[in-house]
């Protein structure tokens, strides 16, 4: 018996199968009625991201594409400039989560080494794990035009088709998605129940593949570091479906990136930039 006012710490459960979604026993109430059903839930487990065989955070995330989120990771945090620099040698699994183990040039892992940071993050949280205010806000990279010129139709049709290429969330109701537009059609979505991981897990699939995107779309509020991670990558426009923060608008404006959101079709604000 537990004692009222006791810590209880969740026993481990496992990754047993690997899945993003576990099906578990709930209770129904409807008004006064209530009954047993079967629920899908979004499953969440700690990932280790370890380089040169040294930890160096720990994000709280869905188990899947996994090997998009360790690149995706290790290029928005600027671990790595380029793909080429980063080697996922395992994923090692245990009743604990995951430890993703990569290989990173000894310069930038020297470099990794003065950066104060804690190791255990919230889920999606790419500044709960740092240690002072000053790592908190890093500069952000200006973002070149490239001839790119946002336009509603895209913007709208974008958003349209990302809500419908959410599997994990239309089952369990709990996933962000993030989707990455390249060239003149191309669309590339992630999910996980942390906003900040989606959008590394879209990045680490786009970049390995070579490609350049422009737009970054995301089922969520857009944050600080919605937009940094934007940046990093060159993308010239950020779309949310919610509203931004006074410090993401702030970014943006610095960057050079349109900002977006009440991204609802048909209706959205634009807080900076131009949107043709």
């Amino acid at each position: 018996m537990v004692k009222p006012g006791s810590v209880v710490s969740p026993k481990p459960q496992g990754v047993r199968a690997r899945d993003p979604l576990e099906t578990v026993t709930a209770r129904r109430q409807d008004g006064e009625f209530s009954h047993a059903v079967s629920e899908t839930v979004a499953v969440e487990v700690p990932i280790a991201m370890q380089y040169n065989a040294r930890p160096h955070a720990v994000m709280m995330a869905t188990p899947a594409d996994l090997e998009d989120f360790a690149y995706g990771f290790a290029l928005t945090e600027r671990i790595i400039a380029a793909v080429s620099e980063l080697t996922l040698v395992d994923q090692v699994w245990t009743e604990h989560g995951v430890a993703l183990e990569m290989l990173i040039p000894q310069q930038r892992f020297l470099s990794l080494s003065t950066r104060d940071r804690n190791l255990t993050g919230r889920t999606g949280c790419g500044l709960c794990g740092t240690a002072t205010l000053e790592a908190a806000i890093r500069p952000v990279r200006h973002v070149e035009p490239q001839g790119y010129q946002a336009d509603l139709r895209t913007l709208r049709e974008g958003m349209q088709r990302l809500a419908t290429l959410q599997p994990l969330n239309e089952a369990s109701g709990a996933v962000h998605a993030a989707a990455l537009l390249w060239g003149d059609a191309g669309f590339t979505v992630r999910e996980d129940v942390g906003r900040h991981n989606a959008i590394d897990k879209a990045v680490g699939a786009v970049m390995r593949a070579g490609l350049k995107p422009h737009t970054l779309l995301v089922t969520s509020r857009a944050s600080y570091e919605v937009v940094h991670k934007a940046a990093e990558i060159g993308c010239r426009l950020v779309a949310a479906i919610s509203a931004p923060t006074s410090l993401a608008l702030q970014l943006a404006r610095e960057a050079g990136i349109t900002l977006v959101g009440w991204t609802r079709p048909p209706r959205l604000t634009v807080y900076c930039g131009s949107v043709s």
